[in-house]
């Protein structure tokens, strides 16, 4: 055998390691792109119009949030089972502040976003301090919330709202560009992103090759970033010819920038990670195990709360079952993305594709007609797939 052949043999033998090693992170983006372009075919092109694209983050916007404290919850060895009951009660206390007792929105979008931290602060404590499993404790709050949710409502719908609640779900950036169709700002968000992602690929592979870590081979990289960039430009551009970029996803893209950074680049990212995969080992460390478990709680309850003030505004009015069962879709959300069951693993990125994996299989299945029976057996048969396959990598590993 020459050089060559043995270079080949080398070089093919490094990138099946590679993929072999980060399968279920491409496999997440595959799956992602395939079942689009399945229901984007039986749909006859409906699934990818602009408006449904709309729809699309209008009616994932709260779920994506929540999984992105989610995420962190079960990363540091825990679960959150209230997330659902939690974002009722906020829609319905914010209902309440503003239709009965008046309250201006600018002070009502505070104080529940304030009342969601209370309530994280208050599960976190239980869990953190007096080691009671997250699972019992947030059970509890499932019930004690959802059942606080009917006596503040008393039992019937509280609405409408001021335009400007609404907004915070249901309202788009204006185009500073002036040149409204296409949407100037849509197309330049974008271009900008795809510049950003880009950009910051680049740095990280000089960053790596300085320090002389393995990094993802130039096919992959190359590939992976010609997938995701084009994707996301089309979006713009259907965006572009509707009505531009939703407030929600404007707040979508930062707070999952912001989480990712946080997780992945910063000292409390990394103790959080170590705190899932060992907390004894964390706790000898030197880490602060309890204050961290009670912040990730906090950092739940105000995800959900958020989410519960854009579920409200989208709805345009606070209902007793609102939130019913919401937290089933946040956790498989995160399981699909990655996680593992066992805590100490899992991005945020890939929780934001679990959540669109299932925002697309509801999307699309309900385009297509299929009843919501169907759609739960459907949506509960990718959620084993997805443990499944975690667990088989495990085994294998």
């Amino acid at each position: 055998m020459d050089l060559a052949e043995k270079t080949n043999e080398s070089a093919g033998k490094s990138l099946g390691a590679y993929l072999a090693g980060h399968l279920r992170d491409y496999g997440l983006l595959v799956a992602l792109i395939a079942i689009m372009l399945f229901f984007q075919v039986v749909t006859d092109g409906t699934l990818l119009k602009p408006v449904n694209i709309t729809n699309l983050f209008l009616q994932n916007s709260y779920i994506i949030i929540m999984a992105l404290g989610m995420l962190i919850v079960i990363v540091a060895g825990h679960i959150d089972l209230s997330v659902g009951s939690v974002m009722g009660f906020v829609g319905a206390l914010a209902a309440v502040m503003m239709v009965n007792w008046g309250w201006p929105v600018w002070l009502t979008i505070p104080a529940c976003l304030v009342a969601g931290v209370l309530i994280g602060a208050w599960h976190g404590y239980w869990v953190a301090y007096w080691k009671i499993p997250a699972f019992i404790v947030t059970l509890a709050g499932m019930l004690v919330f959802r059942g606080l949710s009917l006596w503040l409502l008393e039992g019937q719908s509280v609405g409408p709202f001021e335009r400007s609640f609404q907004s915070l779900s249901t309202g788009f950036i204006p185009d500073i560009l002036g040149i409204n169709r296409p949407n100037g700002t849509a197309l330049l968000a974008g271009a900008l992103a795809v510049i950003g992602i880009v950009w910051m690929g680049l740095n990280q592979r000089a960053r790596n090759a300085k320090y002389g870590m393995d990094d993802e081979p130039t096919l992959f990289f190359v590939l992976r970033n010609v997938i995701v960039c084009g994707a996301l430009f089309y979006v713009m551009y259907k965006l572009s010819g509707f009505r531009g970029l939703p407030n929600v996803l404007v707040s979508m893209v930062v707070l999952t920038v912001v989480y990712a950074f946080i997780t992945e680049n910063t000292t409390l990212g990394r103790r959080i990670y170590a705190l899932g995969g060992n907390e004894n080992a964390a706790k000898l460390s030197g880490i602060k195990t309890e204050k961290l478990t009670f912040l990730a709680f906090v950092n739940m309850g105000m995800l959900a709360a958020l989410a519960g003030l854009i579920f409200a505004a989208r709805l345009n009015t606070a209902t007793p079952k609102a939130g019913f069962a919401v937290e089933l879709d946040v956790i498989a959300a995160v399981f699909i993305g990655g996680a593992s069951m066992s805590g100490g693993s899992g991005k945020i990125i890939g929780a934001v594709i679990g959540a669109f994996i299932m925002g697309v299989l509801n999307n699309g299945m309900s385009i297509m007609g299929i009843g919501i029976d169907y759609q739960q057996v459907i949506k509960g048969l990718v959620l084993l797939a997805a443990v499944f396959f975690d667990v088989y990598q495990k085994n294998k590993s």
